[in-house]
């Protein structure tokens, strides 16, 4: 699935998905990261939205007109914050550029993948979300 943080392209396994949902205010959690938006009630289930633009380079990317992306992660719903979902598609193996190294922060970014002209890249988003729910 790919979808976009200001100017940036980024892809994650569709596997991880549930189902996307517009963006709906959350109710924030005092003391946790900004990279947390807050809890949502998605049909009598408390899911914990994250900012995924915070998380990855500090800029927020809740707008009115975005969308969480709702993944599933450990038996555990989690919403991923992001500011539009652009696609879902196939990146063919030979057009993927794969991390050298994948430790501390960098854990995240599984590659590359190249789609036309534009750069993807490819997270890993469970990684993510293990880090911020330890």
């Amino acid at each position: 699935m790919l979808f976009r943080l200001g100017d940036r392209l980024y892809g994650i396994d569709l596997d991880a998905v549930r189902e996307i949902l517009p963006v709906r205010r959350a109710t924030r959690v005092p003391g946790a990261p900004a990279y947390v938006a807050g809890l949502i009630n998605v049909r009598g289930t408390i899911v914990t939205v994250l900012d995924l633009g915070a998380r990855l380079d500090g800029n927020s990317s809740l707008a009115s007109d975005g969308s969480v992306i709702l993944i599933e992660h450990r038996q555990k719903l989690v919403g991923i914050a992001v500011a539009e979902v652009n696609d879902v598609m196939m990146l063919p193996a030979e057009s993927i550029e794969h991390a050298t190294e994948r430790d501390g922060d960098d854990a995240s970014i599984v590659g590359l993948g190249r789609m036309d002209d534009k750069v993807v890249i490819i997270l890993d988003i469970h990684s993510i979300i293990k880090h911020v729910l330890l």
